[in-house]
């Protein structure tokens, strides 16, 4: 591994590619490096959509804003924060590290509940995405990258009322409501959103209601967050494609982050405590009316310290450590638990030359011990253009649902080992005052991959191991402000996979975006913002579909705007899981009240 290690350094290193970081604080999508609040090492090109900027969309959930940057969003429903797998970097859906506040909260049963986030879009501040090497920082998971949903702190007065209503019947109302007494913040949000399908079975029901309350301590804070979130849906052929199985789902999950943070003559002590709970209830065949029951907990309690060195950089330490458990009716009882100790450090050797480092060990219950950790460089060759560098080793325990689900057509493995993979990527950024531009080149070589596979198409999918296979492939961002009222984002990643076949079929491993376009133009317009957008998808073996969209805003005052979203504009046909067609045209009008 250390010789395909250094062999993969060098190739890097003398090519020349490149990576980097977008930033432009008039512009909705904000690429650049940043500081997350678990860590502090300085991550390589990381995308930020900030939603404390207005945007054009109006999009009803934090995972629908993700549409727009260099993520692949694997949707099974019209509405994208209903059932939505996540891919970076040609990663399958189980290869994406999912972290509020910075704490990981994967779903332990399956990666298709990772989009079960039980907060409204007024309770989220940004979202980061950390594609590559500077994701294994956080933990396992983070093979193909990370994604961090950060909380907005209950600190400003304000409240906000919108509705919408759109074409298949489709209903959304929000209400959200912030105050702060003397040192104590609180927030309340309540959001709800329903329709009838663009076709049989594709119903679906969404209620959120969310508390956080942030408390002002002499050297610090305490933030509490508390979440719940129930969604029933229709779900023909979700998970079995072609089938013609009239399936419906129904899930609950409850979610509570509680942070302290206190700084004393420059050491920061931040213990934090995370709960999940989260029930699902799936039938594969409404007919038959045999219903799976499954319902996970997972309790995270951990304890960071951080103190500036000098010379020595920023000094990092945590320690964590989590128990997953899952009652169900088909995979069984089980548990788990996970201890784990980490460091990070970032160094500022000159004003050209920056380092970042971390290294952690995870003691698995039910797994060998794994190590991780990463090394980032970035070199300023002049004031406006710089290099930088990235490897990480990172890590995949399986789910429960890959160690012990059967059906009709699935079945398991008990006997799964660890997914392992090591990150390169390398890259070149260049930044002015109204143009900012980045292109990276990437390298994961993976081990012991795992996918649901068969040797005939009469078998029953089956989880395994695969031996090894490696992803490469470029990204590059664009943010370019024309004048004062145009501006133009976009971002392309083009992604190839060398599996070793085996001569078996694959369910996930070739659902990758083989080319991921986005581009968006932005007209700050003075009634109010507007936004046009296209996106390009194209998958190994299949034809690519181009879809347009569009949001435009009308400002009747300082507190009040009425709306219109545009989605798939053109009407084209398209399947973004094979065998389960997407929503054509859609259309929704609304109004949203800020006092």
């Amino acid at each position: 591994m250390l010789k395909m290690m250094l062999r993969g350094f060098f190739i890097l290193f003398f090519l020349n590619f490149s990576q980097s970081v977008f930033s432009s604080p008039d512009d909705p999508q904000d690429l650049g490096s940043l500081k997350i609040t678990k860590q502090k090492q300085f991550l390589l090109n990381t995308f930020v959509v900030d939603s404390t900027q207005a945007g054009g969309f109006n999009y009803e959930s934090g995972v629908e804003s993700l549409s727009n940057l260099p993520v692949d969003l694997q949707s099974r429903c019209l509405n994208s924060g209903m059932q939505t797998n996540f891919s970076l970097r040609g990663s399958t859906f189980q290869q994406v590290l999912i972290l509020l506040n910075g704490q990981r909260i994967n779903d332990p049963q399956t990666g298709h509940h990772n989009s079960d986030i039980p907060f409204t879009k007024e309770d989220i501040k940004k979202i980061e995405v950390i594609p590559g090497a500077s994701s294994s920082l956080f933990g396992v998971d983070a093979l193909g990258g990370a994604i961090n949903f950060v909380l907005a702190p209950a600190q400003e007065k304000k409240i906000v009322w919108e509705f919408s209503a759109g074409n298949q019947r489709n209903g959304y109302g929000l209400f959200s409501l912030t105050d702060k007494y003397k040192d104590l913040g609180f927030r309340v949000s309540i959001e709800d959103a329903q329709s009838k399908g663009f076709r049989p079975d594709t119903d679906f029901k969404k209620f959120n209601a969310s508390l956080g309350t942030l408390l002002k301590l002499p050297n610090g804070s305490w933030e509490n967050n508390l979440g719940f979130q129930e969604k029933e849906f229709g779900a023909y052929d979700f998970y079995t494609p072609g089938k013609g199985y009239p399936s419906r789902e129904w899930t609950k999950t409850y979610l509570l982050n509680s942070a302290l943070t206190l700084d004393y003559e420059g050491l920061t002590f931040k213990p934090n405590f995370l709960w999940r709970r989260h029930y699902d209830k799936f039938v594969l065949d409404e007919r038959l009316a045999n219903y799976n029951n499954h319902h996970t907990d997972m309790f995270v309690p951990s304890v960071y310290w951080q103190k500036e060195f000098g010379r020595f950089g920023k000094l990092g330490a945590g320690l964590e450590w989590s128990e997953e458990r899952i009652i169900s009716t088909n995979l069984g009882k089980h548990e788990r638990n996970q201890k784990s100790v980490y460091l990070d450090d970032s160094l500022e050797l000159s004003e050209r030359l920056s380092l970042g480092f971390s290294g952690r060990w995870d003691d698995f219950s039910n797994f060998k011990d794994e190590p991780s950790g990463s090394f980032s460089a970035k070199y300023k060759i002049l004031d406006n253009l710089a290099i930088n560098f990235g490897v990480s080793r990172s890590i995949r325990v399986p789910s429960f649902t890959e160690l012990y689900y059967q059906d009709p057509t699935t079945i398991g493995s008990s006997n799964l080992a660890a997914e392992q993979a090591w990150n390169y990527q390398a890259g070149l950024e260049y930044k002015k005052e109204d143009l900012t531009s980045s292109f990276t080149f990437f390298l994961r070589q993976e081990k012991e991959m795992i996918d649901w596979v068969k040797s005939d198409p009469s078998q029953k999918w089956q989880a395994k191991n695969i031996t090894a296979d490696n992803v490469f492939g470029i990204e590059y961002a664009l943010s370019k402000k024309i004048n004062q009222i145009i501006s133009w984002d976009a971002n392309y990643t083009y992604t190839a996979k060398e599996i070793d076949q085996k001569g078996y079929l694959y369910k996930y491993g070739p659902n990758y975006a083989n080319h991921l376009i986005n581009t968006v133009f932005n007209f700050d317009l003075p009634f109010g913002r507007q936004e046009i957008g296209f996106s390009y998808k194209k998958r190994p073996t299949r034809r690519g579909w181009l879809l347009m969209n569009a949001g435009l805003n009308y400002n009747l005052n300082l507190q009040t705007k009425i709306f219109m979203n545009f989605s798939n504009i053109l009407n084209v046909e398209y399947q973004d899981i094979e065998g389960i067609p997407q929503s054509g045209r859609y259309m929704e009008a609304g109004l949203r009240l800020t006092w």
